[in-house]
């Protein structure tokens, strides 16, 4: 079968497959208006005559939950428990802001609905579930047109039976229904609610396009859908659980960058995703960090996920002026329609403008050639903008790119620095259709000494969804003390059982899957859990850990809060093909031309080479412009680029 990757972005859709043995990327417009349509179009031209297997990387879900449009919800739990998800919890993260306001639930308060049953906190059922209330509420629920339910009764995670008597009872109503219990068998109310209420939410939208998807590729092919942990899963998974699949595209980056990364010799890497409209960053310390903490648009999501920090810089991020007279950039952003000026209709100037308003992007060689640019419509905008400002248009450029590095490099200190790690340590893996135009430059102020720029950069996500192995994450909360391994393993064994009866599903027999277990720790009386694989001395690795993150240990007990369990199948996955270094000089044909680029105030007479005639061994120093198909990749003054033996750009910084 012939592996495809596909990942929708905000303003383009991008596609690796193998063919003759070559990655072969192709890449399309968006349509936003309808995400599949731009994913058809682009499988027609894919090995039309060959079975594929086809793992797709989707922004349904997020893009349902960051607009609101999602599915007519209702959310069922105990009598007395309704405002559960309007409460939720007491701490303020916004301490600065007496007008700061919580995110609003995704289920209106009219359509929170208790029903009196309850399971006490050893899971003894104390109140049965009443089937003629019951029947009442689902009437209730057909009259208010609701599209999908959540379920969320306390202590079903030791005791579900009352939440599978409800969902029963829905879908034979005709009512999709998700339950905690099979979303987030874990402790904390609140959090196992808001994470089934994002799986309702999004679940008719999510299943219904996965169904289209379906219905428009061949019979004889596979489809597989891009989870937020790093692994993929069937589709029918995903139909069931798309609450998995909210980060699913930036998860498909950092996996590509993490295989590209071990390839090329480097463990500790941060990863460095810039798109049309968004950045997103993570740190790899020989795997990439999961972490069941994330927020979706203020909405906490309990499911692990990658942890990539998002900030709303992306190359179609617009330019404006604050109320103060300050230049900001984003989070607004052009998308793929309108798109920035230089596309032919936008009409406000973006960081893609301003690259190449600096000559940092070449018109002659965006997408190959293959879509034209309008460099001559910038100059209106920029000198009205900067006539506001009292300065010089290519200042006003300059600094919208210096603006959107600022936000960047603070995306990074926060994955990073606010968690014990020196980037000096790092090399920074770049990608995504902007991140070349950019990458340098964040490098030098953050002290970070060198840049990998994999080939095909503006694709790595869409690669990384055909390196992905098929993951399952199994997890169950126990509250014993860290004495009590009996009890854990226990657990862990009932876990890991589930996981390979899963994963036998997924079509891998026992002796193709890896299982690792892992356990939630902390110190009595701590609210909060480190995640740390589970041996007979993962004491010492929570202490060790705890160390790291906070600076000290404590004298207080330990004990296991949630015993977890990740199954992982894996997958065959495409060469990276590697060739041996030779001449240290580019040859004649990788120089297209030489132009002038602004750097630091000045105009730069910069050679402008074509990556794919870049050869393993090939050196150059800046100031350069390196042009290919899906990105640019700027190297400032000083800096000194060298292909490797995978022909990925190694920029080594200048620090001085």
């Amino acid at each position: 079968m012939v592996p495809v990757g596909v990942d929708t972005g905000g303003t383009f859709t991008d596609f690796v497959f193998v063919e003759g043995g070559r990655l072969k990327v192709l890449k399309l417009l968006s349509t936003p208006d309808n995400p599949a349509r731009a994913v058809i179009e682009g499988l027609k031209a894919i090995a039309p005559n060959r079975a594929r297997r086809i793992i797709h990387g989707t922004t349904v879900a997020t893009n349902a939950l960051l607009e609101r449009k999602g599915a007519r919800t209702a959310f069922i739990t105990n009598k007395g428990f309704e405002e559960l998800l309007f409460i939720g919890r007491q701490n303020r993260e916004k301490l600065y802001d007496p007008a700061a306001k919580k995110p609003e639930p995704l289920v209106e308060r009219e359509l929170c609905f208790g029903l009196n049953c309850r399971v006490n906190s050893k899971g003894e059922v104390v109140e049965p579930l009443k089937e003629e209330e019951l029947q009442n509420l689902i009437s209730k629920l057909k009259e208010l047109q609701v599209q999908s339910a959540a379920v969320c009764f306390l202590f079903s995670f030791l005791n579900p039976r009352h939440e599978l008597e409800v969902k029963e009872a829905l879908e034979r109503a005709g009512i999709p229904a998700s339950v905690s219990s099979e979303i987030v068998p874990e402790f904390r109310e609140f959090e196992r609610a808001s994470t089934t209420t994002v799986n309702a939410f999004v679940l008719p939208k999510v299943s219904g396009y996965i169904e289209h998807l379906e219905r428009a590729i061949k019979p004889e092919d596979t489809l597989k859908i891009m989870q937020s942990n790093g692994g993929i899963i069937s589709s029918a998974t995903a139909k069931r659980e798309p609450v998995r699949t909210v980060l699913s595209g930036p998860a498909g980056g950092v996996v590509g960058a993490w295989r590209v990364g071990k390839e090329a010799g480097f463990e500790k890497l941060i990863t460095f995703d810039m798109g049309g409209t968004s950045t997103d960053v993570s740190l790899i310390d020989g795997r990439p960090a999961v972490t069941t903490e994330a927020k979706i648009s203020g909405i906490p999501v309990k499911v692990p996920v990658i942890e990539i920090h998002t900030v709303g810089a992306g190359g179609g991020s617009i330019a404006w002026i604050d109320a103060g007279g300050a230049l900001r950039v984003g989070p607004q952003s052009a998308g793929a329609d309108p798109g920035p000026i230089c596309y032919g209709r936008g009409e406000q100037i973006t960081v893609t403008d301003a690259n190449l308003f600096l000559g940092r992007l070449d018109p002659e060689n965006f997408l190959g050639g293959g879509m034209r640019l309008y460099p001559e419509r910038l100059k209106p905008f920029f000198e009205e903008m900067a006539k506001r400002l009292n300065i010089e248009p290519v200042e006003l450029a300059e600094g919208i790119v210096e603006v959107a590095n600022a936000q960047m490099e603070r995306a990074v200190k926060v994955i990073s620095v606010e968690r014990g790690y020196d980037p000096q340590d790092f090399t920074l893996v770049s990608f995504g259709g902007a991140g070349g135009l950019h990458a340098a430059f964040l490098a030098q102020s953050l002290k970070i000494p060198r840049v990998l720029i994999p080939t095909n950069p503006g694709v790595l996500s869409a690669f990384g969804m055909i390196s992905a192995d098929v993951v399952k994450d199994f997890s169950k909360t126990v509250m014993v003390k860290a004495e009590e391994v009996e009890k854990v393993e226990e657990a862990l064994s009932e876990l890991q059982s589930r996981a390979l009866k899963a994963m036998e599903e997924e079509g891998f027999s026992e002796g193709d899957v890896a299982v690792e277990k892992l356990v939630d720790a902390r110190y009595k009386g701590q609210s909060f859990e480190i995640t740390v694989p589970y041996c007979r001395n993962f004491k010492e690795k929570f202490e060790e850990s705890h160390r790291k993150l906070f600076g000290y240990t404590h004298e207080a007990e330990v004990e296991v809060v949630t015993a977890r369990v990740r199954a992982v199948g894996i997958t065959e996955k495409p060469k990276l093909p590697a060739f041996e270094e030779g001449s240290e000089n580019p040859p004649p044909g990788a120089l297209l031309k030489e132009k002038p680029v602004y750097f630091k105030g000045e105009w730069i007479k910069t050679p402008v080479y074509s990556r794919e005639e870049l050869l393993p061994g090939n050196k150059i120093t800046g100031p350069a412009v390196i042009v290919e198909y899906s990105a640019t990749t700027v190297v400032p003054p000083g800096a000194k680029l060298k292909v490797d033996r995978f022909k990925n750009l190694i920029v080594e910084v200048n620090l001085d």
